[in-house]
């Protein structure tokens, strides 16, 4: 971690109150009746500006904060209904009005809408009014979005509304590299948005829309200023390093067109002063936009990863990190019917770590430490990603649709790592010099087929299909002084202990389902689906020592290799009936599995086969139109893939030696949860909490043998169960226009069982998060946000605290400055007092940019106060699931 100032060159293409006369009225319809969620606004006669403004709450009421002795033309507005205007003039008193609107909503002739409300909401959409919301100091997407009530933007670059996480984000009704949300947050342009929509129950099959429940589905859509339409903008930023004794660049240009024929956007990044355009982390969660398609058929089978967990960095904070990052975006409308669009994405990143770190094992069911292992690491990482994506839409009408996606993700890696090793078992203290390598090529590719055709009115199908193909290869080395385990056919007495395995895992899966719906009545309808999920998956790998003479010594042991076939069959029918009945909607199901699973190794083939009915039930309880209550139950069937079957030892590191268990069976599942939502538009209220418990049987558990600091585990099913119980809430508002709070928390409590050593071990954590955050939103002052988060965990006796006090700065001044600082401070300790570590991090930014011109400077600083290392010091407690 170093500190790094950059002077950077760009080259680009509300309201507060004094004293006032409070304004309270009531919104109603023309049968008297209250409306909810109507807009209101106050524009000021002389000065043509909009002085206040406000949304109806469920009740039809709403306050505006006006200037006395004054003349206003109010203005309220409400879907489905004609625009209103009314004379109003304040004098010193407070003034009760009542507005009936009339049906129509038709425009009134003569009216000239100068003003625009800052959030109004249509429908399932919520707009917000861009410019509403700028201050100034905004670059980027990211840092209007931070701004709107009921908005929520993590370090990662995920959107959250109203507690939903945003799973699309569009420009202009378009795909923004569809799957992700951080690639638009960090790089759209703040001064090109003119609305920020965000779409409430998304459905992108229209024909779906009515029949499937969408509650939890949030999309974003970014509409453009007219300027930036048939256009070509974006920015290109340039910087070099100063004060410092390494060199610093950073290159960045970016460029976006859109037209309603066709768009293109392109985003390059190369630097060396930590940015991360894409990580690791995000190019394997990158889903690109495929949706689950078996999550209504109540199986679950995942494919596992066979990650090494190389460069699994979240943020900048290394010793050293070079990128260079370029991504394309496009869309092309062929004809009115049929839609192409696609995306490529190309990174690659060279970084360098140092770590510390102690992991203390603990005895059975006892706080007692059993040994010790601390480590000096140092690692240079090197990481190639392709992401390529191409989709075609078909659309001739509005009763037929067919839609083809093919996803393909690659990727290089490798990693180089020198770290040494003090052992500690039973006082005895051994240290040694370890080296080990990592490298690892995966490819997969992804391909969607959907088809959707409503026959009439009351008839729909759907059939889906996606296909998986992946290929994974990762290799492992290890050069030890000591010899970690006793492996058949190994040669001891060697000066180093040279140990590597090669693996390589094919997966070939299928899922396919046709649904059919049959509208009962207006408000019912019943689902039948027909579906099947088929894998086939290989796992090879071999384990081999060089020698000191560097000849090379097979383990060619059963007990060292793996030549393993499996293939799974789930060919279920499912059943489900949606209702709604007032404010209640009802969905009960079932489905019924046929399963079939076959192994293959070691000579020997093993097959299972067998049936299992599997419940769900959805309710949702709507209270008002922004105010709703979920209740979800399923009941699942959870397998394993061919990572846990493969019976041949696995080196998943240096001291960590597993193996697989084929005769493993499935885990079942229950799991209930419980969501809470009110959002209140008249003072911007949201109000989150959701509630969620588990219980596992079955599951497939680790029973681990150690020796000092080495461990040996396989797999096995459990004859107890795990137990999961989670809950998470938060509580937002703003106040007079221009402040903004929240007070969020995560609760989380889990009971989890092992064997250590042929005890059974059971441990039970809980897990508690708070943050507490309260920000200003002013045009022309500086604004403030201030929060603390604290994290307390409490596992096995054991209680470790994270405390995170955190500010920012931004302040828009002399109509061309823009001045932004950060501040961040992390305090970590035990309830002992034994582990205590305090950093903190320090960025800021001076911009110039002269009104109407296309440069703009920059001097930006991060890690000012040069903090050159992070330590975390975890108790890690043996049989942890």
């Amino acid at each position: 971690m170093k500190k790094i100032i950059l002077v950077t060159f760009f080259c680009i293409s509300s309201i507060s109150f004094s004293q006032s006369v409070k304004l309270e009225g009531l919104v109603t319809d023309f049968k008297t009746v209250g409306l909810e969620m109507a807009n209101v606004m106050a524009v000021n006669q002389a000065t043509k500006a909009m002085d206040s403004y406000a949304i109806t709450n469920d009740k039809g009421k709403f306050v505006l904060a006006l200037k006395p002795n004054t003349g206003y033309t109010l203005k309220v507005s409400y879907l489905g209904m004609q625009n209103k205007e009314l004379e109003i003039v304040t004098a010193t008193e407070n003034i009760n009005k009542t507005i009936a609107m009339q049906e129509g909503g038709i425009e009134l002739d003569g009216v000239e809408i100068v003003h625009e409300m800052p959030v109004s909401i249509k429908g399932d959409t919520i707009v917000y009014n861009a410019d509403s919301f700028k201050s100034g100091t905004e670059r980027k997407l990211e840092d209007i979005l931070k701004k709107l009530p009921g908005v929520e933007v993590n370090a990662d670059g995920e959107v959250e509304v109203e507690g939903k996480k945003v799973t699309k984000l569009m420009v202009e009704g378009k795909d923004f590299f569809d799957g992700d949300t951080k690639l638009g947050v960090k790089n759209i342009p703040a001064d090109a948005i003119d609305k920020i929509q965000v779409l409430r129950n998304y459905s992108e099959i229209g024909a779906l829309k009515g029949v499937e429940n969408n509650q939890d589905n949030v999309a974003m859509n970014i509409k453009l200023k007219s300027g930036k339409k048939n256009f070509w903008f974006g920015d290109m930023t340039a910087g070099i390093g100063v004060a410092h004794e390494e060199s610093r660049y950073l290159i960045n240009p970016k460029l976006f067109y859109y037209n309603p024929t066709y768009s293109i956007n392109l985003i390059t990044n190369f630097n060396n002063i930590g940015e991360l355009p894409l990580t690791v982390q995000d190019y394997f969660k990158f889903t690109g936009g495929f949706r689950g398609l078996m999550q209504k058929g109540g199986s679950s089978f995942n494919v596992a990863s066979n990650d090494l967990g190389i460069s699994l960095l979240r943020n900048n904070r290394a010793k050293e990190i070079e990128t260079q990052f370029g991504a394309t975006n496009f869309s092309y409308n062929v004809n009115k019917a049929w839609s192409l669009s696609g995306f490529g994405i190309l990174s690659a990143s060279t970084t360098d770590l140092e770590t510390a770190s102690q992991t203390n094992i603990l005895a059975s069911n006892s706080s007692q430490i059993q040994s010790t292992e601390n480590r000096q690491e140092m690692a240079h990482q090197k990481s190639s990603l392709g992401l390529f994506k191409l989709s075609s839409s078909y659309k001739p009408s509005t009763r037929f649709q067919f839609d083809y996606d093919i996803l393909t993700k690659l990727s290089k890696q490798e990693e180089n790592n020198s770290l040494l090793r003090e052992s500690i078992v039973n006082n005895n203290a051994l240290t040694e010099h370890i080296s080990t390598l990592k490298k690892q090529d995966p490819i997969s590719v992804n391909q969607n087929l959907s088809l959707y055709y409503t026959q009439s009115d009351k008839n729909i199908f759907a059939f889906e299909m996606q296909h998986l193909y992946q290929e994974e290869d990762p290799f492992y080395n290890a050069n030890l002084q000591s010899q970690p385990f006793n492996l058949t056919e190994y040669v001891s007495g060697q000066d180093r202990n040279n140990i590597s395995q090669n693996r390589l895992v094919k997966t070939s899966k299928i899922d396919a389902k046709l649904d059919y719906y049959y509208m009962v009545t207006a408000k019912s309808n019943v689902n039948v689906t027909v579906g099947n999920t088929y894998s086939d998956q290989s796992f090879n790998s071999r384990i081999f020592q060089v020698l000191d003479n560097e000849t090379i010594n097979n383990l060619d042991d059963t007990a060292n290799t793996n030549n393993v076939n499996y293939n799974f069959n789930d060919t279920f029918l499912g059943l489900h009936y949606k209702i709604l009945n007032g404010k209640f909607t009802f969905t009960p199901g079932v489905s019924l599995h046929a399963y079939s699973m076959t192994n293959e190794q070691l000579g020997t083939s093993t097959k299972q086969d067998f049936f299992r009915v599997l419940p769900d039930f959805l309710a949702i309880y709507q209270i008002k139109k922004a105010e709703t209550v979920t209740y979800n139950f399923s009941y699942t069937n959870n397998f394993t893939d061919i990572n846990q079957l493969a019976e041949g030892y696995v080196l998943s590191n240096y001291n960590s030696l597993t193996k697989g268990n084929r005769l493993l069976e499935n885990a079942t599942a229950q799991m209930h949860s419980l969501r809470y939502f009110k959002y209140n538009m008249f003072n911007f209220e949201n109000i989150t909490a959701f509630v969620s418990y588990s219980k596992r049987t079955d599951a497939v558990k680790t029973r681990a043998f150690f020796n000092g600091v080495n461990q040996t585990s396989s797999p096995f099913n459990s004859d107890f169960a795990d137990e999961t119980l989670s809950g998470n809430g938060s509580y937002g508002r703003s106040f007079l226009k221009n402040y903004k709070a929240s007070l969020g928390t995560n609760l989380n409590w889990s009971k989890f069982n092992n064997i250590q050593n042929n005890v059974l071990s059971t441990k039970e954590s809980f897990t508690q998060s708070y943050t507490l955050k309260a920000s200003t939103n002013y045009k022309n002052r500086p604004n403030l946000e201030l929060g603390y988060n604290v994290v307390v965990n409490d596992y096995n006796n054991a209680t470790f605290y994270t405390e995170k006090p955190f500010a920012k700065l931004d302040y828009f001044f002399l109509e061309n400055f823009s001045f932004v600082v950060e501040y961040e401070f992390y305090h970590y300790y035990n309830n002992t007092k034994t582990v205590k570590n305090e950093y903190d991090f320090l960025s800021a930014s001076l911009i110039y940019q002269k009104k109407g011109s296309k440069l703009e400077y920059k001097i930006s600083g991060t890690n000012l106060l040069n903090t050159t290392s992070l330590t975390q010091v975890a108790a890690q407690m043996l049989n942890k699931s």
